[in-house]
């Protein structure tokens, strides 16, 4: 059996199950090693309150690019003091950044995709190689709703670019799910949510959004809805 199978038959496996029962299943090391990465939006935070729900060890993870908002730095300390679990931070390779910014510039992102894209591989998608070392299997927060990029993500499936099983335990619920619980269970989340923003990435590539408009519309808002992706969730 192929990885790519592999996933397939897990997926199948737990098709119906709770967000809990797939989190309390991935932890207990039934597909090996398996690591959390959050990035502290509204979805990761729900998945970090699950997790602690399960009072199984988990290594949870995110992505310090240096041009984060500080209410995420704040939501960070608040949120590893609240459930007790340390948060690993993953830095990009300082010598890489300087060169990036020394031929490129400061805001070389709002100049054309492919420096956009540049920008987010030396600052997320390395760091997030390095976190991937000696995992089976990694752990997100997207939902099918959130953009079109989305639409066809699975519960468990093969990650191709990086070698993992990806598992996305919210995939099938809706934003008033996610509020809902974060209502009802008391989650700490970002203040930026209630100011408009309900995806959070970067400080310089992130702005409020329009009531009616997507909830990833503020991601890039400069580029076509097509390509609003940083490559950490890229599928082959």
């Amino acid at each position: 059996m192929t990885q790519k199978e592999k996933a397939a038959a897990i997926n199948r496996q737990l098709s119906g199950k709770t967000a809990e029962e797939v989190l309390h299943w991935f932890l207990s090391g039934n597909a090996g090693e398996t690591a959390f990465s959050t990035s502290l939006g509204a979805e990761d935070q729900v998945i970090t309150h699950l997790i602690s729900e399960t009072a199984l060890p988990a290594r949870i993870f995110t992505l310090d690019t240096g041009r984060l908002f500080p209410e995420t730095y704040d939501l960070i300390d608040l949120t590893s003091k609240k459930y007790g679990m340390g948060i690993e931070i993953m830095f990009p390779d300082a010598a890489e950044v300087e060169d990036m910014v020394r031929s490129k510039g400061i805001n070389l992102f709002y100049e054309s995709i492919e420096n956009r894209k540049l920008c987010c591989q030396i600052r997320k998608i390395h760091p997030l190689k390095r976190a991937f070392e000696g995992l089976d299997a990694w752990i997100c927060g997207l939902r099918r709703e959130q953009s079109v990029t989305r639409k066809d993500l699975q519960l468990v499936e093969w990650d191709e670019v990086n070698g993992l099983i990806k598992v996305n335990p919210l995939i099938d619920w809706t934003e008033k799910m996610v509020w809902d619980y974060i209502r009802e269970h008391n989650v700490p989340y970002s203040k930026l949510h209630d100011q408009g923003f309900p995806s959070i990435g970067c400080q310089p590539c992130t702005r409020a959004v329009m009531q009616g408009e997507d909830v990833r519309a503020g991601r890039w808002w400069w580029e076509n809805p097509e390509s609003r992706e940083c490559g950490l969730h890229k599928r082959d």
